[in-house]
């Protein structure tokens, strides 16, 4: 009987080792997962901090005695610590009942997910310096908010970990610093749409710090303390790490699996790595970029459970292929809501385009329906062909979601003047006659066609 080893057990280990396994109900798959929850929604962690009326357990698609019953062997508390792929074996260590123990397989899925940043800082390990990756992080956090009652929290990095985490430790009744190193908060976004969402931050009463470094941290009575500043030193009861997250690929380094130029494992469309027998799926691998044709990290559960399900299709002997990202997000700061898709000016100008843009502002519903919220859209296209290349959304409550309307349209290369001529649905409580996004391409086109200034 073959046997499939997966390591780790979250979006991409699960995903792989189900799709396998029902698709060859013969394959022998264990999988080892070093914490003790699998297959949560990740993206869920935030908003579980911030009170949202639900459970942990809420963010749990499948626990390890649901994955047993559908056949496949899962241990956690299990951490992989070693791999050997000329003998085809695992080095794992039994976190709980402190033995370590070689396995064998035939086929091994890589699925270690990805870690928050922590720069090496001065007291960056103190207490209270606190991280989100997982439910034990956020019932941690929790804990601290509850057991110690602290007024001031202080996060740092404005990307989406940072934003949200702001908001939860708002909801909670905290006074909020946000420090960014940037001119603006989310690096993902032009500066132009950032100082949008750099005002939804303020005007959610966060003390929002732009243009800031951080140089380390003090403490007082073994916690936290203090964030030590390029403009001075801010006190803290509690610190957040939101600098976005790294690939965890030590465990592959170590055995000599390649490593790409965007710092995460090196897979074909496949799903499977440079050494035979060994697979990668999750926020430890890199994807294609469909628009710049680069590789890119990018950790989003959507990617990790596609990428799963990729890798399992073909490990059971099936073909399926990933097609690649295009950087499509969303995320809120109050009833901020912000989006994006394809490139941004920046990341397009690196790719080696010549580009346009034109931002257009307008509303949600028709403006003399009630509840009509503002928003603005930004577009990207290729100077001359008018190719869509990306898009940007800063807006109210029903704003966001407008994204994947233009991320079908990056995905498939449609044209800016095409777009601004797509048939999309009316009626007043839902949208305007003339869609904002539609009116950023026909300005984006106009753009696109003039003659470049000399």
């Amino acid at each position: 009987m073959a046997r499939l080893v997966v390591i780790g057990g979250v979006a991409g280990g699960a995903s792989a080792a189900g799709r396998a396994k029902r698709l060859d109900p013969d394959l022998d798959v264990v999988v080892y997962e070093r914490g003790e929850v699998t297959s949560y929604a990740a993206c869920g962690l935030p908003y579980l901090v911030g009170d949202q009326m639900f459970d942990a357990d809420d963010l749990v698609a499948r626990t390890p005695q649901e994955l047993r019953d559908a056949g496949l062997d899962v241990r956690v508390a299990h951490e992989v610590v070693g791999i050997d792929p000329d003998a085809r074996t695992v080095e794992v260590r039994d976190l709980v009942g402190g033995r370590s123990f070689t396995d064998g397989f035939d086929d091994l899925l890589i699925a270690t997910g990805a870690a928050p940043i922590r720069p090496p800082l001065d007291g960056v390990d103190s207490p209270g310096i606190l991280g989100i990756r997982s439910i034990p992080d956020a019932a941690t956090i929790d804990a601290v908010i509850r057991e110690r009652a602290p007024e001031r929290a202080v996060v740092v990095g404005g990307g989406y970990i940072g934003i949200e985490m702001a908001e939860a430790f708002v909801e909670r009744g905290l006074a909020v610093t946000m420090i960014e190193l940037r001119d603006a908060p989310m690096a993902t976004l032009d500066a132009d749409m950032g100082g949008r969402v750099a005002d939804a931050i303020r005007d959610l009463g966060v003390d929002l710090r732009l243009g800031t470094s951080v140089e380390g941290f003090t403490t007082a009575d073994d916690w936290v303390a203090a964030v030590a500043t390029g403009d001075g030193e801010l006190p803290a009861d509690l610190v957040m790490m939101g600098l976005g997250m790294r690939p965890s690929v030590a465990l592959a380094e170590g055995a000599g699996i390649a490593i790409g130029p965007s710092g995460a494992i090196d897979t074909d469309a496949r799903m499977a790595t440079r050494t035979e027998g060994v697979w990668a799926a999750g926020d430890c691998v890199e994807s294609l970029h469909r628009i710049s044709h680069q590789p890119v990290s990018i950790a989003l559960g959507t990617h990790a459970n596609k990428q799963g399900r990729v890798a399992g299709t073909n490990i059971a002997g099936g073909a399926a292929r990933f097609p690649g990202v295009i950087g499509t997000a969303i995320t809120r700061v109050g009833s901020t809501e912000i989006a994006r898709t394809g490139l941004n000016e920046t990341e397009a100008h690196q790719a080696g385009f010549a580009t346009v843009a034109a931002t257009a502002e307008g509303l949600t519903r028709a403006r003399y329906y009630p509840g009509a919220q503002d928003l603005a859209v930004k577009v990207v296209a290729e100077r001359g062909t008018g190719r869509m290349l990306g898009a940007q959304i800063v807006g109210g409550p029903e704003a966001g979601k407008r994204i994947d309307v233009l991320a079908l349209a990056v995905w498939h290369g449609m044209g800016v003047e095409e777009f601004s001529m797509l048939d999309l649905s009316y009626a007043p409580p839902m949208a305007p006659v003339w869609e904002t996004s539609m009116i950023a391409a026909r300005l984006t086109a106009q753009a696109a066609t003039a003659p470049a200034a000399k």
